[in-house]
């Protein structure tokens, strides 16, 4: 390809309304362009990056058996409501009515139509198990779209689906997904970690995220010290730090004034704050629309997580409650308790810390006055008890006890084991080897593929611009011609196009210093010097975007020595995937 002819230019300055590097690099590059709030249009250099991680994303989903397919992007109401989550997705989802006043919805993601398809095509477990998945846009209506290609409105996304008779197939093919991932990070020279995390709106009993960890992520991660636990902050789990309350006492009511925090509680009580009750006050989503008051219960050493309170307390989202909100409940803002509510105008979720601890300070719902002595069962009780604590910064580790470290990082894909949800609703089944019909186990594995190719750009570049690695560049090699006439440089270039070498040729009439800001900018692996001074000695000057290691090589051995070097890249990528990690269960 040649520069004079490429559609999309470098720009000089970052785009003021773009805060994240390797957003800023792409549009310099002329890599994308933006259209509108998180939606972007993918230039010829991006497109022909993305198209090879798509290739990355095939083979290696091709490898444990997937069978690729295309599935609509427009959706009938009918499939989202057998499962439920027409009324439980947010404004995210885009809704709207055909001519003939028919809901239909632009696909956010594809388990009721798998599910739908299931039900179809599959009749026996001599059929199973099966794995099917698609390259394809999807559109979702971000409130938050943020980071150009991290967090976009529409985006390409690879989601495959398993099919299986039962748990233990289900487990199989996650393994093989978790394997598949890591496989894919390491191929697009992408570290990854592998981190637990929330079901979500997908529903199912498990779910890994694979994680790209950089300051710029938006996400929080509770990591061990020593590696041995990792998971999303909004389903970590931690050892919790005992304390003795000792014999249950009698409850008394004491005067605490203007103490409406557990530090101020503490300090005014001379006690600890894991001897207290904290109340956290939401209002939570009911399907139909409905608000409920969600009291939260936790030691006040503890911070609520509210990922977890909300699948505890079964809503579908929740928010802060205002004052009103909280005394309309029967409540009383900064004294706040279980003690004395209307339970039939809240759901009480208490954490497992303040069920089985004695002797807690809490709230009295009077203003001005706290409670000593409080204990769950006797004063108290709660709709759900369970964990709706958030770890922390130190909190230690459930498998060894290490440390616990919070760290930043982008979801750049993840894998959930859903179970039967879909199946069943679609009335999905296979017939067994007795003859009896029995619902087909899903499994749903996404990787977003714009999402990832950025990752990518954000852990390999420097000042100068971009580093793509060899794997994913859009061209292999930027020729970069410095020749007042023409003939060597145009000779050189198709004799490299002839050899399979992937060349973008900077054929202008421009001065040395913008060809070559422009081909560090545009980041591709190799950069290939023609100059009439490199001429004399009778070689081409190579020079390693990585690392900057510069080659003289002869010019009648160009071609066969840059397929060299591209190997040597490709091999170096093929050797990292010799120790891939697992998951077995």
């Amino acid at each position: 390809m040649r520069v004079s002819h490429l559609f999309g230019d470098t720009r000089r300055d970052a785009p003021a309304e773009e805060q994240i590097p390797s957003q800023q690099m792409l549009v310099r590059a002329g890599y994308v362009d933006k259209l509108a709030t998180g939606i972007f249009s993918y230039l010829p250099l991006a497109w022909r990056s993305l198209r090879k991680v798509e290739q990355i994303l095939r083979e290696e989903i091709d490898a444990i058996g997937g069978q690729e397919l295309n599935m609509p992007v427009v959706h009938p109401a009918e499939i989202w409501q057998r499962t439920g989550r027409w009324d439980e997705i947010d404004e995210s989802m885009v809704r709207f009515k055909d001519r003939r006043g028919h809901d239909m919805a632009l696909a956010m993601t594809h388990e009721e139509v798998v599910g739908a398809l299931a039900a179809s095509f599959v009749k026996s477990y001599r059929q199973l198990p099966m794995l099917v998945y698609q390259i394809q846009t999807k559109f979702r209506d971000e409130a938050r779209a943020r980071g150009g290609l991290i967090r976009v409105r529409e985006f390409v996304m690879k989601d495959s689906y398993s099919l299986d008779v039962d748990e233990a197939g289900l487990k199989r093919q996650y393994s093989r997904h978790y394997q598949a991932y890591h496989r894919i990070g390491r191929r697009v020279c992408l570290p990854l970690v592998a981190v637990g995390s929330d079901v979500g709106m997908m529903g199912g009993k498990q779910a890994h995220e694979f994680m790209y960890l950089t300051p710029i992520g938006e996400d929080t991660l509770a990591i061990s010290e020593s590696g041995d636990y990792a998971a999303n902050q909004e389903a970590a789990v931690f050892q919790r730090k005992p304390f003795d309350g000792g014999e249950p006492e009698s409850m008394k009511e004491v005067e605490t004034p203007n103490v409406t925090t557990i530090a101020d509680l503490a300090a005014f009580l001379a006690i600890s704050p894991c001897q207290t009750a904290k109340a956290v006050f939401q209002m939570g989503s009911l399907v139909g629309g409905k608000e409920m008051l969600v009291i939260a219960l936790i030691r006040g050493d503890m911070e609520v997580n509210l990922i977890k309170l909300r699948n505890l307390a079964g809503v579908l989202n929740l928010r802060p409650a205002d004052r009103e909100e909280i005394l309309a409940g029967g409540a009383v803002p900064g004294y706040g308790s279980a003690i004395g509510v209307d339970r039939s105008l809240a759901i009480v979720v208490a954490d497992t810390s303040v069920a089985g601890q004695s002797n807690l300070v809490a709230g009295a719902n009077r203003e001005g006055w706290h409670l000593t002595g409080t204990n769950y069962g006797r004063d108290y009780e709660a709709d759900r008890v369970g964990d709706i604590a958030e770890a922390q910064e130190g909190d230690l580790s459930v498998v060894s006890g290490d440390p616990l470290h919070l760290k930043r990082g982008v979801e750049v894909g993840n894998i959930f084991q859903l179970g039967t949800k879909y199946t069943e609703a679609n009335k999905a089944t296979y017939t067994d080897e007795n003859g009896e019909a029995r619902p087909i186990v899903m499994g749903s594995y996404g990787i977003g593929v714009g999402r990832l190719f950025a990752c990518v750009v954000e852990e390999h570049l420097d000042d100068k611009g971009l580093c793509i690695p060899i794997s994913i560049a859009p061209y292999h090699v930027s020729l970069v011609s410095l020749c007042r006439q023409t003939e060597r440089p145009e000779a050189l270039y198709r004799e490299l196009v002839d050899a399979g070498i992937e060349v973008l040729y900077d054929d202008r009439e421009a001065s040395a210093g913008v060809k070559f800001a422009d081909s560090e900018l545009r980041g591709l692996p190799i950069q290939v010097v023609i100059s009439e001074r490199s001429l004399k000695g009778g070689n081409v000057e190579v020079i390693f975007r990585k690392d900057g290691r510069r080659e003289f090589v002869p010019v009648e051995e160009a071609a066969a020595t840059l397929k060299r070097f591209i190997a040597e890249q490709f091999g170096e990528i093929e050797r990292s995937l010799v120790d891939v990690p697992t998951w077995d269960g």
